[in-house]
């Protein structure tokens, strides 16, 4: 291959070209043999596709890591959070999952350290359509490629996020395959797709803690948006942990409770040799189904102290009135859900982040549902009396927000509170 270049500027005056009589000559020659040589040519300044998500329906996406590298297999879903990438990232719940945020833009806010909501990030991988390349907030203390970097976690971007969720959306939730490695081909990835499954996991013990702990952090008065709600009272709670955010304990210490947070094998005897005020049966990922030992204990505890259940405690609670769950096609994941309190006719908007659902036809007489999703009718709460019990299937301590269901806390204040009048 040969090549020449001959710019040409000032060149003297010709018949037909209008150009001044100075002249400057500036020649580029280039040669190649058959051996042709990238050497001495620049880098292309932009990013090219390096990671592939290969899903189980045989669709492949090609796409830009950052965070970490090598190979994930996990079940993909979509969150509709607008923010809050921070708190979704260490969101115990999330274990085994890749999240795909349908908000385009993430990563413009950085990460701070005061706003996780576990002590790391229990994700698969995170999927998004627009890394943002800086950020601005002033809270900012790190971007949030090195903070999945060194927390091995990985992470792809200018992948189509809104054909990705129309899939998911008409076939429901898919196992994928997040890989960075050449090497490995899509029929490999497909094949590890498709015989991984998350159905029937105990993911809960690799998210619950170890030992039991005390936990006196409340909400920060600067953050504190229910202050006045707080109880001068000093109520016991065991709150089990499934794999717990920090904000259900800030909000309960900020009403006024003592909190001992328990691993998620602790035997119902030992909580109630504690004689605390009440139990809260936590969040946490996977099928509660594979959970028998989890259900056993919250069985043996309901009747005998008031008690609360959210998300994953709310799924244990319904299974232990003689209720069934079912997997749902996609699930609830995002802080925009609408939920009827059918109490009192009142609308929250509410976060939420399950995969299954109660049954309510499923459950004995007496059991009341309270709150019902507006998107699908699922059931979103309950309550039995009788047994001293509440439940919601969504996060009332939201983090980051919206804070339309807090009062819950107050609720669960007061059934407490009542049983302790009464003893």
């Amino acid at each position: 291959m040969d090549c020449s270049l001959r710019l040409i500027h000032n060149s003297p005056l010709s018949t037909t070209a209008f150009l001044p009589k100075k002249v400057r000559l500036f020649t580029v020659k280039c040669s190649s043999s058959q051996g042709f040589s990238s050497v001495g040519l620049a880098e292309r300044p932009w990013k090219v596709a390096d990671a592939r998500l290969v899903l189980e329906d045989g669709s492949i996406w090609r796409a830009k890591s950052f965070g970490a590298s090598g190979t994930q297999v996990g079940e993909v879903v979509f969150n509709t959070s607008l923010t809050g990438y921070q708190e979704i990232l260490t969101d115990p719940s999330y274990a085994g999952q890749f999240v795909l945020m349908t908000n385009p833009h993430i990563g413009n806010t950085g990460v701070n350290f005061d706003d996780e909501e576990s002590v790391q990030c229990f994700l698969a991988g995170l999927v998004i359509r627009s890394l943002s390349i800086s950020t601005s907030n002033w809270r900012c203390a790190e971007t949030l490629s090195d903070y999945l970097a060194e927390r091995n976690i990985m992470g792809i971007y200018d992948v189509d996020t809104r054909a990705i969720t129309r899939r998911l959306r008409d076939d429901g939730s898919l196992i994928g395959v997040l890989s960075t490695e050449e090497l490995k081909s899509d029929e490999e990835l497909l094949e590890m797709s498709r015989t991984w499954d998350i159905v029937g996991i105990d993911l809960i013990s690799g998210v619950s803690c170890k030992t039991p702990y005390e936990w006196v952090d409340r909400t920060g008065s600067e953050w504190d948006f229910n202050f006045s709600a707080r109880s001068k009272e000093n109520l016991h709670v065991v709150a089990y942990d499934f794999g717990i955010k920090h904000n259900i304990l800030r909000r309960l210490a900020s009403y006024g409770c003592k909190i001992t947070v328990v691993p998620s094998t602790w035997p119902a005897s030992d909580t109630l040799k504690m004689n605390p005020d009440g139990v809260l049966f936590s969040n946490g990922p996977g099928d509660p189904s594979a959970v028998p030992y989890a259900v056993d204990t919250v069985r043996e505890i309901i009747g005998k102290i008031p008690v609360f259940g959210i998300c994953m405690g709310h799924q244990l609670l319904g299974q232990a009135l003689g209720g069934k769950t079912f997997k749902m096609k996609f699930g609830h994941h995002g802080g925009n859900h609408p939920v009827r309190n059918m109490r009192n006719g009142s609308v929250e908007i509410s976060a939420q982040n399950h995969n299954y659902a109660v049954d309510p036809a499923s459950l004995p007489s007496g059991v009341e549902v309270t709150h019902v999703n507006l998107n699908d009718g699922s059931c979103a709460g309950l309550a039995f009396s009788q047994l001293k019990l509440m439940s919601l299937q969504y996060h009332p301590e939201a983090s980051p927000g919206p804070h339309d269901s807090d009062p819950v806390f107050g609720e669960f204040i007061q059934l407490m509170k009542q049983e302790k009048v009464k003893a």
